[in-house]
């Protein structure tokens, strides 16, 4: 008999076994795929280790801007495939060495009852159930994955080549990361958005920002698009980002009764399933889908199994980053719903061709943007376009967490010349 049985192995599965075990619980973790989910395999780490390599191009692209001449350049897809696949098997292993103490069992598993998983031909008994089966790219009827010509995000980082053209269907988070790494490795890239700005979900600024750098870089952008206008016989290859949707097909929850809102599992504030000692966390709940809030959640979720006082899984300072050239994060409010919701803020901006470290380095394009409550003079939120955006929105993170305003954080000393002085910077 386990205390906690979980299904699958990506970042809140994993996590949530870490935790498990800290807690002194006997745990089996399950999963008919790698250790490492979505994240590792198929997401953040291959992405952003190809997105690295792009980055060393373009920086060599320009080098004689620093007095260094460089001559012959040319991009070895193949070496930087095989330095995508050295960082997820490093890592992998990593992973794995940690699972010391925990048994991970490599089958398709499916629930039997709110205390029994059946995986590999037989059944394993467990006090609670955790579900962290993660989600899957969507593919559109229209445009079905043939995973040669239509492909998936999947199917992109595995390519043998890269591809002359590029017709990106989505400009979300994943499509502009894919149409920016393809485009500074030498492909000519369209990206295609049916909602009137690239980034539908981010700050309108930042979103007509990237707009315009995109295009200076050569993509062709295309808003309010329409698919079926487009010849796919005009690209290499057709790449379609529109989303992910959670994966909970033949886990048997729909038998059990298991209550489901297209196809995500719907849980309470403490990530219990609608039947006791069942939980889910991660992509699979259909919520934040990004790797570490499903982290957050799974270890929510283990201590709440176990825990008197349980605490509600309610964070929503959840920064998000998108690894673009230049880079983009984001945390809290953005400017369109803090107006939304009725508050008076005051907007605070510092522009990076202002910053004595982005005219050393020369990526003096973007700006730091943030939100406080007029009323309280709290940050509620920022957005972030350009050089080391995604380390930048740590500091604001822990500043909306801490309830601090922007006054205190204005009065901080940073470090110069460095990126993070443009906090302050935008603040007095």
């Amino acid at each position: 008999m386990y205390d906690l049985a979980i299904i699958g192995a990506g970042w809140a599965g994993f996590n949530a076994a870490l935790r498990a075990k800290e807690l002194g619980l006997k745990v089996c973790l399950i999963d008919s795929n790698q250790i490492g989910g979505t994240c590792l395999h198929y997401g953040c780490i291959p992405t952003k280790t190809l997105i690295a390599c792009a980055k060393i191009f373009s920086l060599a692209k320009k080098s004689s801007n620093f007095g260094v001449e460089l001559n012959n350049l040319r991009v070895n897809w193949a070496t930087i495939q095989e330095k995508k696949d050295k960082v997820v098997r490093q890592l992998a292993q990593g992973m794995q060495s940690k699972l010391a103490g925990i048994d991970f069992i490599n089958s398709l598993a499916q629930i039997i009852s709110n205390r029994e998983v059946k995986v590999d031909g037989r059944i394993i008994n467990a006090k609670f159930i955790l579900i962290a089966t993660g989600s899957r790219p969507i593919q559109l009827p229209e445009l079905k994955f043939d995973r040669k010509k239509i492909i998936s995000s999947d199917e992109a980082l595995a390519l043998s080549e890269i591809p002359q053209s590029l017709l990106v269907i989505g400009a979300g988070v994943i499509g502009c990361e894919f149409a920016s790494l393809f485009s500074i490795l030498g492909a000519q890239v369209t990206i295609a958005e049916k909602m009137p700005l690239l980034l539908p979900t981010e700050d309108r600024e930042v979103a007509r920002k990237i707009e315009v750098i995109f295009k200076k870089k050569g993509i062709k952008v295309v808003t309010g698009a329409d698919i079926s206008t487009f010849d796919l016989e005009n690209y290499s290859k057709t790449l379609v980002c529109v989303g992910r949707a959670p994966l909970t097909n033949g886990l048997g929850l729909v038998d059990l009764g298991v209550q489901l809102e297209n196809n995500r599992i719907v849980v309470d504030d403490y990530l219990k399933c609608s039947l006791d000692n069942i939980y889910a966390a991660g992509d699979c709940t259909g919520q934040v889908m990004l790797a570490h809030y499903a982290a957050y959640q799974g270890v929510m979720a283990v201590q709440n199994m176990v825990s008197r006082n349980r605490q509600k899984a309610d964070n929503l300072v959840v920064p998000a980053c998108i690894f673009t050239e230049p880079q983009i994060a984001s945390v809290g409010l953005n400017e369109e719903d803090a107006v939304a919701a009725g508050l008076k803020i005051k907007v605070h901006k510092f522009d990076f061709h202002a910053s004595a470290m982005a005219r050393i380095i020369d990526e003096t394009e973007g700006f730091v943007k943030i939100i406080s409550n007029q009323e309280t003079g709290q940050i509620i939120g920022a957005a972030i376009i350009g050089p080391q955006a995604t380390e930048l929105i740590a500091t604001l993170v822990v500043a909306i967490s801490c309830h601090l305003t922007f006054s205190e954080v204005g009065a901080m000393i940073f470090a110069h010349p460095t990126f993070s002085e443009s906090i302050p910077g935008s603040l007095n």
